[in-house]
């Protein structure tokens, strides 16, 4: 009798171990997670930032024929609407650092598998917000450099190559924005299929 009851004290003891080793383990993989995705999401706040301030500086004048004309973002709705989906990314990325932090200081009580999917479902909606933004900028650049012939749309950045080469960077910077926010998806997506990264 004596025997059996130290067995199972020891049966006990090593499922206790190994239920601890298994909680810290996972609340290594969650911090880690979770610090993968704030660094990401502050680079996407940095290249907003930086697309932003290269758009709204960006301004060229040129005389043809005698005629000043002026080239500026604000002439066109494409390059208005990047400026915008720019800025509501970067914002929602500075307050999801918030965000990602309550999670990381959240107990067993809490439900993180609900903060998750609705963290994703943000995420979603601003990747998709920043490529429309970026893919009506596209077209109306491709546009502005290399014309549309049939429809007799002629090339301007001839004229205002400075203003086309830092609207091209702006754009780039965009694009590695919405890079960042599909990397961002794809963890997300991750976590909330491969439940034991977030679940307590």
């Amino acid at each position: 009798m004596a025997t059996d009851s130290s067995s199972t004290v020891d049966k006990v003891d090593k499922n206790l171990s190994s239920s601890s080793l298994d909680s810290t383990s996972l609340q290594r993989r969650r911090t880690s997670f979770l610090m993968v995705q704030a660094g990401i999401r502050i680079l996407v706040v940095a290249f907003t930032l930086i697309a932003i301030s290269v758009m709204v500086t960006n301004r060229q004048s040129v005389v043809i024929f005698g005629l000043n004309f002026q080239a500026h973002y604000t002439y066109s709705s494409a390059f208005k609407f990047l400026i915008a989906a720019d800025a509501v990314l970067c914002s929602f990325s500075a307050v999801s650092l918030v965000f990602i932090y309550s999670l990381s200081r959240s107990g067993s009580t809490s439900s993180p598998l609900k903060k998750y999917f609705f963290l994703f479902l943000l995420d979603t909606v601003m990747m998709v917000l920043i490529i429309a933004g970026c893919a009506a900028a596209t077209a109306i650049g491709y546009v502005g450099k290399y014309g549309k012939e049939h429809m007799t749309w002629q090339a301007t950045c001839g004229y205002v190559s400075k203003f086309c080469n830092r609207m091209s960077i702006s754009l780039a910077f965009s694009y590695l924005a919405f890079v960042a926010s599909l990397l961002l998806n794809f963890m997300s997506a991750h976590a909330l299929i491969y439940r034991p990264i977030i679940k307590k």
